[in-house]
């Protein structure tokens, strides 16, 4: 694979575990990451003329504000064009709004795709398969981060997921009782993208079916599948702890994100 000339990267991402997520597993390929939670506090770090502007922009499609080609254009507009645009989305993109984009990623990606769109980028990557159910745990997505990084910060990155999407369960319980559609879909959206990127690949089936279908009348089994889901991630991490640690490349997770 190509090395790439990019060095930093702005994450723009109205989703917090999201974002933390993404700069965790970025900055262990050796890149500088910096956060904007909306479209609106991008562009204002783009034009502090105080701070270090990125080679790339990684901006989720699906934030309230500015958004998409809108984005696209003002940042294009604010950096002359000397800077990467890379679009990512939990659904298929409608191709009018990625105008602007260099590149197109479907949550949840694997980090070679990432890797992929920041050294090719010329080339529009545009739509990609359906990542392959598995039961639990992709055990091939565990076992490429548990190379590149340490036990235990594989599960303080484990651990910040479950926490949240045990979080995001209470509040999807919450939004029910109260008949609250939208925010039963966004809870959703956001247990399915942090579950996706690390693999847990039945809490994020289950999370995209309430996003998909919002307050259906088996929403409430539905809650109790994903607590149970939990559960089982927890049990199967807890074999994957128990076997013998493989020879890995040991790095310091950047902060703390427990």
């Amino acid at each position: 694979m190509a090395e790439s000339r990019l060095s930093r990267i702005l994450i723009v991402d109205d989703d917090s575990v999201s974002r933390e997520l993404l700069e965790l597993l970025l900055a262990r390929e050796g890149y500088v990451v910096d956060q904007a939670e909306s479209g609106e506090a991008a562009l204002a770090l783009l034009r502090d003329g105080n701070r270090v502007r990125p080679d790339a922009v990684l901006a989720d499609m699906q934030m309230p504000g500015i958004t998409g080609r809108a984005l696209a254009a003002r940042v294009r507009s604010l950096c002359k064009n000397k800077i990467l645009m890379i679009a990512m989305s939990g659904s298929e993109a409608d191709p009018e709004m990625l105008e602007g984009f260099d590149a197109f990623l479907r949550k949840p990606f694997p980090m070679d795709r990432l890797k992929d769109a920041l050294v090719n980028d010329e080339t529009f990557s545009g739509k990609q398969p359906e990542t392959p159910h598995a039961p639990v745990l992709n055990d091939d997505v565990y076992k490429q981060l548990s190379r590149s990084m340490s036990r235990e910060n594989l599960a303080k990155l484990y651990k910040l997921c479950l926490d949240d999407s045990r979080h995001r369960i209470a509040t999807l319980r919450q939004a029910a009782d109260r008949g609250d559609d939208a925010e039963c879909r966004r809870q959703a959206h956001a247990i399915k993208g942090s579950c996706g990127m690390l693999g847990a690949t039945e809490l994020k089936v289950l999370a995209e079916f309430i996003e998909d279908q919002g307050l259906v009348a088996n929403l409430m089994k539905k809650l109790d599948e994903l607590q149970m889901a939990c559960s089982r991630l927890e049990k199967v991490l807890r074999e994957h702890k128990s076997a013998p640690e493989n020879t890995a490349v040991a790095e310091t997770v950047k902060g703390s994100h427990t």
